[in-house]
């Protein structure tokens, strides 16, 4: 695992090996962050990253600019993992959160620019994620969620469905905020 791009690019991340995680591969991740730059303006967003684990795509968007990103994870060990590499990195701008996503969806008010969410792909609350995310109105107009999860399933029936990318295994569901 490493950064691909930013100001921490090459950069190469060694999570301990018990972490309970199943990170985006490099060339999912690669692939994700070229359809993004073409989207997105990285410098000054805010994002929030759910199930963020390593903190791989947390990181990533720190090292390219992003204002302020938000990870949430249940596991205590993910969280201290980010938590430390961030601080090693000087990388200020990532906040942790040690809570269920779900729960925390619940309490959260702000909105961001981007959501990404990379849930367990045994989770069978996986298509509520966007449909919380725009309940709760957590995307700033024009705002991006993307949710990583096996390609077998389908995500495409919410209406703010834009597209679907497979990478393998994985697939990148990318919904939009329309503008209000």
């Amino acid at each position: 695992m490493r950064i691909i791009g930013g100001s921490l690019k090459g950069l190469r991340l060694n999570p301990p090996k018990n972490l309970p995680v199943r990170p985006t591969t490099d060339l999912a991740k690669e692939a994700l962050f070229n359809i993004l730059l073409n989207q997105v303006e990285f410098d000054g967003i805010k994002v929030l990253d759910l199930f963020s684990g390593t903190g791989n795509i947390s990181l990533e968007f720190a090292s390219r600019g992003a204002e302020q990103v938000i990870s949430v994870d249940r596991s205590i060990h993910c969280v201290n993992y980010l938590k430390d590499t961030s601080r090693q990195h000087n990388l200020t701008q990532i906040k942790t959160y040690r809570e269920d996503v779900f729960k925390y969806l619940n309490i959260e008010t702000e909105q961001y620019d981007l959501v990404f969410a990379d849930p367990p792909y045994d989770l069978n609350r996986i298509p509520d994620l966007p449909k919380v995310v725009f309940d709760r109105n957590l995307l700033k107009p024009d705002g991006l969620l993307i949710v990583e999860h096996q390609s077998m399933q389908n995500l495409s029936n919410h209406p703010a469905f834009v597209e679907q990318r497979k990478y393998g295994h994985s697939s990148f569901s990318f919904f939009r905020q329309t503008q209000s």
